[in-house]
């Protein structure tokens, strides 16, 4: 393999890059980003004053195969004494909120919440989980997460907790997302063990093997929940792109547009503004519309497919005010879609990351979540809104939700459009299509990213992984 060319420099596309870096097959990789930054989505905003901002994810978790295989990403880069943990025992992991008819209500958590009934539901949680083991499985291939989760523990449950979650996760509509996509530790439960419960108890099938190194050994034995950065979490794609320098052989082009790509026997060429580069393979870590633009016409059952891909826009305002301020200590609120379709939900970033707060005088940072699946019914155009709308919203949302009647100290308005892909309900087989026609066809190509294979950033890292691997055809 002498070139393989890398689309999209966001997460995806930098961990796809520091994958082929390990390998001695590749002689040389080509990083093609259309904006002036790398690393996409993880973007924090780092004050004068010490505090640090997040318009992206926030934190990341250190569970499963993926969680294990980013640690041993951030040990290799020389991150573990930047790492910032959040252990299960900690008030961010055990308080969580939901705003329900115009109120704060706290997640039950322990036996003790299982057993009684906590409001806004109207009967223990233990009810609907003992019976959920006499529910027959489904012979569908795929459902959505609201019908999947009525069916076997409630419409209640699915109403209010699991709609608030999918709005939290996805930024969408648990009526419209697929849960064999979104959540198949839950869909394989179902279908290898007949029940949720005796899945979550017994396994619900073979996981991805990836070996703890010491970072993961480490977050076992505090029994961290979900861990950040010192500097932010945009120090992750900034360490991978010191990486890729550090290597030379990998060529970072950023502010580099692709305007359209064709193959022929020789291999691709990708037309840029100011000229062409050839490439043996091209991993493509866009986003799925993105790639269908500038396919060629031959691939056009592959386009349709990569089209078919919905992503949905997310305003994000970063809020800090003087003082302690919140009626309550935990990781957030999230908001149902009943109670206000605008508002997603308020992450509470000072309680998890103090550590990012001014290094000087006390401060609270909240940061709110709007629109999602419903930003043009509640918004309008995201061309047409404005930072100052938003920002009214939020700040609003702030003093309904939490009683904090005083104005924001700093605040920052960012508008992600596009930014998470929604896997609607028969997304798997949307996505086994396209690979189908990918190897059918025998092109060069491999496709990486949020749009397929999971939208957190464990899952793309992972997804960058497991397509490096399959190029080069061993362990990595």
């Amino acid at each position: 393999m002498r070139t393989v060319a890398v689309l999209g420099g966001g997460i995806g596309g930098l961990a796809a890059s520091y994958y082929l870096c390990k390998s001695p097959q590749v002689a040389k990789v080509i990083l093609l980003e259309s904006s002036n930054r790398f690393g996409g989505w993880l973007w924090s905003t780092r004050r004068s004053d010490g505090g640090v901002f997040e318009h992206g994810p926030r934190g990341i978790r250190p569970a499963g195969a993926v969680g294990r295989n980013t640690l041993n990403m951030v040990e290799d880069l020389g991150l573990s004494g930047e790492i910032l943990p959040v252990t299960y025992s900690h008030d961010a992991s055990k308080n969580r909120y939901l705003y329900v008819n115009k109120q704060l209500h706290k997640m039950p958590s322990g036996i003790s919440g299982l057993l009684r009934t906590v409001p806004p539901f109207s009967r223990p949680l233990l009810f609907s989980i003992a019976t959920e083991i006499f529910v027959k499985k489904s012979k569908e291939e795929d459902e959505s997460i609201h019908s999947f989760v009525s069916r076997r523990l409630g419409k209640e449950l699915a109403d209010i907790a699991v709609d608030s979650l999918c709005r939290g996760v996805f930024a969408g509509d648990c009526r419209k997302l697929s849960v064999r996509s979104c959540f198949p530790v839950l869909y394989n439960a179902e279908q290898r063990r007949g029940s949720l419960t005796l899945g979550m108890l017994l396994g619900s099938g073979p996981s991805q093997v990836v070996p703890p190194g010491p970072l993961s050994q480490r977050s076992v034995k505090e029994s961290w929940a979900q861990w950040s950065l010192r500097r932010g979490l945009e120090e992750l794609p900034e360490s991978i792109t010191d990486f890729l320098q550090r290597s030379r052989r990998v060529q970072l082009h950023r502010e580099t547009p692709i305007k359209c790509i064709s193959y022929s026997a020789s291999g691709w060429t990708i037309h840029l503004e100011d000229g062409t580069i050839t490439a043996d393979h091209i991993i493509s870590a866009l986003p799925a519309k993105v790639l269908s633009s500038v396919l060629p016409s031959s691939c056009q059952p592959l386009i349709q497919k990569l089209q078919d891909i919905s992503c949905v826009t997310v305003a994000v305002v970063n809020l800090q005010y003087e003082g302690s301020v919140l009626p309550v200590t935990g990781f957030g609120h999230l908001v149902p879609s009943s109670e206000d379709q605008g508002l997603l939900g308020v992450v509470y970033d000072s309680v998890p990351f103090p550590q990012h707060n001014r290094s000087e005088g006390l401060t609270t940072r909240l940061t709110v979540m709007m629109g999602g699946a419903w930003f043009q019914e509640v918004f309008g155009s995201p061309d047409a809104v404005t930072e100052e709308q938003l920002l009214e919203r939020a700040t609003e949302a702030v003093r309904l939700h939490l009683g904090v009647t005083s104005a924001p100290s700093w605040s920052w308005v960012a508008l992600h459009k596009d930014c998470i892909p929604q896997y609607y309900e028969g997304h798997f087989r949307r996505v086994e299509s396209m690979r189908s026609f990918i190897k059918n066809n025998s092109l060069p190509l491999s496709l990486t990213g949020s749009s397929y294979d999971g939208v957190a950033v464990n899952d793309v890292i992972y997804s960058a992984r497991t397509a490096v691997e399959e190029l080069l055809g061993n362990g990595i």
